[in-house]
């Protein structure tokens, strides 16, 4: 079965740096989008930041210059670089990609267990 699996989460003061790591395992044939979500106690899910495998981004307004997506095909890898945080980027943050298990399979989105990121003073 596809996994996704996030890391990287943690506590950290306003103005300070996290990266987050997900790495995709199981039987694969191909991934499309790769990117992450966030979701804060009472919110719905929100669009952080996405790229193609052609490296194509699209990132939510309100972390356009401090966050940065990166992703390895190789490795079937996705990354964020936050910088510059702020308390209102708590949240929840979910990886999330797109892919084809198998030739001939439907393409489907997929999703990570969610890892925690906590800015607090």
């Amino acid at each position: 079965q596809v996994q996704l699996v996030e890391s990287g989460g943690g506590l950290v003061q306003p103005g300070g740096s996290l990266s987050l790591s997900c790495e995709v395992s199981g039987r694969i044939f191909r991934v499309y989008d790769m990117g992450w979500f966030r979701q804060a106690p009472g919110n719905q899910r929100e669009l952080v930041a996405t790229m193609t495998s052609g490296g194509n981004t699209d990132y939510a307004h309100s972390v356009k210059g401090r966050f940065t997506i990166s992703r390895d095909n190789v490795k079937k890898a996705v990354y964020l670089q936050m910088n510059s945080l702020k308390p209102e980027d708590t949240a929840v943050y979910y990886c999330n990609a797109d892919i084809v298990p198998v030739a001939g399979a439907m393409r489907r989105d997929y999703w990570g267990q969610g890892t925690q990121v906590t800015v607090s003073s």
